[in-house]
């Protein structure tokens, strides 16, 4: 079909990237003067040279050259890994998809399996790189979890902590004997738990077993061997656990005779009342969502009001503050207290309920002003800093400090309180609240404070400082039984983050700002780039990797420590715990790390109820499939 003068595609590509520089390198040059053209011609002609030099293997080979150039810069495989398998990981197949990481994982795979069989090139990118974006992502993900950690161990209750520690016992059971039951090399037992988990980060602790040298491979096998198996048993019981839970969490109440809708229902009334506010520091907590309450101008043209200062109509008018004030085109800011005039364009804040019914009537006609509606408005959290607000009431507080402020949640020691009119605040209260930049700074200066606002910047310093003591206390060690155990440097950098997010949901100021979108960023990059690296290095290990029928088992022990321990888990819940078999799926699809699982719950049922008790069994199973997975493989 094609003829065999036409070019491969890689060549038209290079020729591209070649003639890009080579203008890029004339454009530069007409910009200088006469007097430096020679100058900065010569120079053009050297940078030309060695763009042409460094693509020179590609020209002249095709395809081996293009690999030879990738085993030349590692960053372009790397970024390579990534650019295929994102996409990769977003092709659905009936509504399941492989995720990023997995599409990573397999497009670093192909790429270097396909150098190694078909040019004979093996690629070595340095472990500090795979090591650093690990650390990375660890120290992120304890960040997620933490401000659920202690607190839903508390509140969860010791229903939901037994079901995780059986799904995360059966699990490691299940894995750990299966591979020794049926013989297969060490590697395959913490890929299967991670795989089967799917955690991929039990990957990163595992191959820190073998960096740290608190495992050696046994004599033949190298610790690049025993790294191909980790990543050949994560591969094939992945791709089993990932369909098989969803399928399963999917329809576990039905199979036990519940109606999921119903007992859904259920669920809501008695668990209604619960906690409405993310606790300080948690992602996504100072986002503004949905509120009642809605801005709204009006034409001043009653004279009961016209005459009146701001601060008189506040004492008067408390739950509908006026935030700005235009008059004549000008805007007059609220804080200088200014006496309202016939025809002033005011801005009121309340609940769209009594702003429909009565605001009209009160005020005057609604009007479309620009001026008058754009005002920026801020979440934030304040932690109560100065001592003579303690004792006060809410009620007393909203009066002397809550002009313009509308109270979203009030937190103890990281819990969150009953915000009614007569609770009494306490020193270093967390204190939530919604309104206008000089409003929302008014009373955190007041209540002897800083506020937090959902800032863009993330304090670099303190992620660095506690990075480095989770990395030291990782480092530590011990002996049982002659054999070395530590929590590892990635274990260590996790639980940094985690308690440093703990103390934060207490004293939102410690640890400085830190942007979700930062995190979620470290997060996501951190363990694609470290997978990018892993798939590098073993991947010509890999194919070595399954001989005779090591995919059956591998297949089949990773399906029956995905599912089986759910199984186990859920009849536990249901007939000893007497939980209801939504919220007790839902716990046990925390337990297994699962979010697709959840969502499939939350469709059958109709309702995200099965959520309330996903977060603690997560949390805690989050930690302990960590260890869990670096002490199979130091027991390999």
């Amino acid at each position: 079909m094609f003829r065999k003068n036409r070019w491969p595609i890689s060549h038209v590509i290079i020729g591209v990237l070649i003639l890009a520089a080579i203008t890029a390198g004339v454009a530069v040059a007409a910009e200088k003067s006469a007097a430096g053209a020679g100058k900065v011609l010569a120079e053009t002609e050297h940078f030309a040279g060695v763009a042409l030099e460094m693509f020179k293997p590609v020209v002249n080979t095709g395809l081996h050259g293009f690999f030879e150039l990738l085993d030349k810069q590692p960053i372009v495989f790397l970024l390579l890994a990534l650019a295929i398998g994102y996409p990769l990981g977003k092709v659905a197949v009936k509504g399941v998809s492989l995720g990023s990481t997995a599409g990573t994982l397999v497009a670093g795979l192909v790429i270097s399996i396909t150098a190694s069989i078909g040019f004979d090139i093996n690629y070595a990118i340095p472990g500090i790189v795979s090591s650093l974006f690990l650390l990375l992502f660890m120290y992120a993900l304890g960040l997620k979890v933490g401000p659920q950690f202690f607190s839903g161990l508390k509140s969860g209750g010791l229903a939901f902590i037994v079901l995780a520690l059986i799904v995360w016992s059966l699990n490691w059971v299940i894995a750990f004997f299966g591979v020794k039951l049926v013989g297969l090399d060490p590697g395959y037992a913490a890929g299967i738990i991670s795989g089967s988990y799917t955690v991929t980060a039990v990957i990163g602790v595992a191959t820190s077993a073998l960096q740290s040298g608190a495992y050696t491979p046994p004599s033949g096998m190298s610790a690049q061997q025993v790294s191909a198996n980790i990543a050949a048993g994560y591969a094939i019981s992945y791709v089993v656990s990932t369909i098989g839970i969803i399928l399963l969490i999917k329809y576990l109440p039905q199979m036990f005779g519940h109606d999921p809708v119903a007992d859904a229902k259920k669920a809501e009334e008695e668990m209604s009342g619960g906690a409405t506010e993310l606790v300080p520091g948690a992602a996504g907590s100072l986002m503004l969502g949905f509120s009642a309450f809605d801005i709204r101008a009006y034409k001043l043209e009653h004279a009961e009001l016209i005459g009146k200062s701001l601060g008189q109509l506040f004492e008067q008018y408390p739950h509908a503050p006026i935030l700005r004030v235009v008059r004549g085109g000008q805007v007059i800011e609220p804080a200088d207290n200014p006496t309202l005039q016939k025809d002033d364009v005011i801005t009121v804040r309340s609940d769209v309920h009594n702003l429909i019914l009565n605001s009209g009537e009160v005020v005057g006609p609604e009007v479309d002003e620009p001026q008058a509606r754009n005002i920026p408005l801020e979440a934030a959290d304040v932690r109560v800093g100065a001592r003579g607000m303690s004792g006060k009431s809410l009620e007393t507080l909203a009066g002397e400090i809550g002009y313009g402020l509308q109270l979203k949640g009030m937190f103890r020691q990281g819990v969150q309180m009953p915000a009614l009119p007569k609770t009494v605040v306490q020193f270093g209260d967390v204190l939530r609240i919604v309104g206008p930049d000089w409003c929302v700074q008014r009373a955190a200066k007041a209540l002897g404070g800083r506020a937090l606002l959902d800032t863009s910047t993330t304090e670099v310093m303190y992620l660095a400082l506690a990075m480095v003591i989770g990395y030291l206390v990782g480092l530590l060690s011990f002996k049982v039984g002659g054999i070395p155990f530590a929590l590892g440097t990635s274990a260590g950098c996790l639980l940094a983050g985690i308690f440093v997010s703990y103390f934060r949901s207490r004293n939102p100021e410690l640890g400085g700002p830190v942007s979700e979108g930062a995190r979620s960023f470290l997060q996501d990059i951190g363990l694609n780039m470290f997978i990018a690296v892993l798939a590098a290095n073993v991947g010509p290990k890999v194919i070595s990797s399954f001989h005779g029928t090591t995919v059956l088992w591998v297949a089949l022990i990773g399906g029956c420590a995905a599912l089986l321990p759910v199984v186990v888990a859920f009849i536990v819940g249901i007939k000893v715990f007497k939980l209801n078999s939504v919220v007790c799926d839902g716990a046990c699809t925390g337990a297994r790390n699962s979010t697709p699982g959840l969502n499939a719950i939350n469709d059958q049922s109709k309702s995200s109820i099965a959520a309330a008790p996903y977060p603690v069994t997560y949390a805690l199973t989050t930690v302990l499939v960590l260890i869990g997975g670096y002490i199979a493989q130091v027991l390999s």
